[in-house]
């Protein structure tokens, strides 16, 4: 019976008068199976011997039920296989779904993070540059304070030198 696809077909039964035999239509079986829907399945499952009449002929209107059963039993397997392989489907695109948006997400969560440390460095070389400047301006302003210093105190042992100098010349005179 094979074959996956899940379109219906038009089954007609025929009976050949010469051999005894249903004709099924549109449908292939193997003997197998033809000789499995002639046989009475018992309630335990176990095929049971058929009685024939002395003609062989089986009888044509439960042959066709038989043949009909296993097609609508064919049918419904091959429903409930497609059915579980649209489920499946749909399973595996939520998880694709929920996958990707988890995916999404995280790469969002990352850009934003990327863009609040490039933020923050940007706040810190700012600051870094305020604390250089105002560094600079420290430096510029000690060096003028020590030069001023420096002045002061070379005027300062200018002064000294030429008052010591003054002093000693004059200690000198006195005891000359």
């Amino acid at each position: 019976m094979g074959g996956g696809g899940s379109s219906t077909r038009r089954v007609t039964f025929e009976a050949d008068e010469n051999e005894n035999i249903t004709v099924v239509k549109g449908v292939r079986l193997s003997d197998s199976v033809i000789d499995r829907m002639k046989e009475p399945s018992s309630p335990s499952g176990r095929p049971q011997s058929q009685h024939r009449s002395s003609s062989g002929a089986v009888n044509d209107e439960e042959l066709k039920k038989r043949i009909a059963e296993e097609l609508a039993l064919e049918r419904a397997r091959r429903d409930s296989e497609a059915q579980k392989r649209r489920l499946f489907g749909k399973l595996l695109e939520r998880e694709r779904i929920s996958s990707n948006e988890h995916l999404t997400r995280a790469i969002l969560r990352e850009r934003a993070a990327t863009e609040e440390e490039r933020q923050k460095a940007q706040r810190f070389a700012k600051q870094l540059e305020e604390k250089d400047r105002e560094l600079k301006k420290h430096d510029a302003y000690y060096k003028e304070q020590l030069a001023r210093l420096e002045e002061r105190s070379a005027q300062f042992y200018k002064v000294t030198t030429e008052q010591y100098q003054k002093a000693a010349d004059e200690v000198s005179a006195r005891f000359k």
